[in-house]
């Protein structure tokens, strides 16, 4: 049975804003938030991240990411408006007080991001991202901390650490050339802690990178600069 002329162009529309993804315009979100709930939008400044927002204006992430819709972390820009909703009705919204650069987290290798969080790889859900990069490039501790783990051989990740931040987040780095520090040591944000390397079956060097709250895997575009 033919399909109707004008389906068919609502199909080709829905195929073609589906391919298109994030590309284009940061996505702005629309009125109906501010209409339903107290409160304000802010706009996104350049390298903030939303777990930052999140600190700034004393909101759980998870609330943050839930209001605003936020489904592909991926598509979070500079210049996106995120709307604040108040506690309490009437209550004012704070305004945000700058960057709190001590507590954030930083990328730990420079290098693409080549499977996301949340994404199926030989039948394993990425609890973290693959960020691709040279064979024995740098690897720089995300935040400091305290380093609770090293294994010169751990289950699908080769060598890898695990550094405490002590207030519930760990980072994991897994599929290295060389561990640098091991268990116990106490590591500062931006230190040199391994190299990228390979492990399993995949021949591609790149940094298996994992952010956890209290052993539970978080997005990490949530917490990494833009």
């Amino acid at each position: 049975m033919p399909v109707p002329l004008r389906l068919d162009k609502a199909i080709v529309c829905l195929c073609a804003f589906i391919v298109c993804g994030c590309a284009g315009l940061p996505r702005v979100p629309e009125a109906p938030p501010a209409a339903s709930l107290p409160g304000k939008y802010h706009k996104i400044a350049k390298g903030q991240t939303l777990w930052e927002i999140s600190r700034v204006y004393s909101i759980p992430l998870d609330t943050l990411v839930k209001i605003n819709n936020i489904s592909d972390s991926e598509c979070i820009k500079e210049g996106q408006l995120l709307f604040i909703p108040e506690e309490k009705a009437g209550a004012p919204v704070p305004e945000p007080y700058g960057t709190l650069q001590d507590e954030d987290f930083s990328w730990p290798v420079k290098g693409k991001v080549i499977s996301s969080f949340g994404r199926y790889s030989r039948g394993m859900l990425n609890k973290g991202i693959h960020i691709q990069a040279s064979m024995n490039a740098p690897v720089l501790a995300a935040r400091s901390g305290k380093v609770v783990f090293a294994s010169s051989g751990f289950y699908g990740f080769g060598k890898t650490l695990i550094i405490s931040h002590g207030d519930g987040f760990s980072t994991v780095y897994g599929r290295n050339s060389e561990l640098l520090v091991k268990k116990g040591d106490y590591i500062k944000k931006g230190a040199l802690i391994a190299r990228v390397g390979r492990a399993g079956r995949d021949k591609l060097p790149y940094l298996h990178f994992e952010i956890r709250k209290r052993q539970t895997a978080q997005n990490p575009y949530f917490y990494l600069p833009g």
